[in-house]
């Protein structure tokens, strides 16, 4: 993994922000705390979560195991967040850490071997792990926004019926490169 490369899957996770960031916008209090039954998450939950597994995962990374002593994770499942500000605090402070972290990483330090649990990892293989596990919760957010807001759901990707305008209108540009998130992370809400 190259210094590039780490810069490229920042924009990544800054993608995945943003589609809580407008799922957010689009929930009431009352629907970010919701859960369909006993056995499934609300959008808190599944904040508290992430923040958790953020602050554990991206505090001191490079020299402390990622699964950090003071971390509670199965208290992450039980509702403690009470309410928007609160929620969106933590999503905050998670992702400052993440960005903040890797923001902070060298070239001498993309050889080194981290541990999550006492396995040991290269940076690119921690990075990824959490690539995958924070897109997975993410989705979570997405679909029980969408499911919550039916109708009144704004999309955040190319709307349902709206591929080939969209098609047309991306292959009417030159070639370029650019990282695909681009126009959807500054794509207003």
């Amino acid at each position: 993994m190259t210094l590039a490369e780490i810069q490229s899957t920042i924009t990544l996770f800054k993608y995945y922000k943003t589609l809580g960031d407008k799922t957010f916008i689009q929930l009431t209090d009352e629907q970010l705390f919701f859960q369909p039954n006993g056995e499934s998450n609300s959008v808190g939950i599944i904040v508290q979560h992430l923040w958790g597994n953020m602050m554990s995962r991206w505090t001191n990374f490079l020299n402390e195991d990622g699964e950090k002593e003071w971390r509670n994770r199965d208290s992450e499942f039980e509702t403690s967040i009470q309410n928007r500000q609160e929620l969106l605090e933590k999503w905050e402070a998670g992702w400052n850490c993440l960005f903040d972290s890797l923001n902070n990483v060298k070239e001498n330090n993309l050889n080194d071997i981290i541990y999550i649990r006492n396995e040991g990892h290269s940076i690119f293989e921690a990075i990824q792990r959490q690539v995958a596990h924070y897109a997975y919760h993410v989705g979570q957010i997405v679909f029980l926004g969408k499911w919550l807001q039916k109708n009144d759901w704004d999309s955040l990707s190319i709307p349902k019926g709206g591929s080939t305008a969209y098609n047309d209108n991306k292959f009417s540009e030159e070639k370029r490169k650019e990282h695909f998130t681009k126009e959807f992370i500054s794509k207003k809400s």
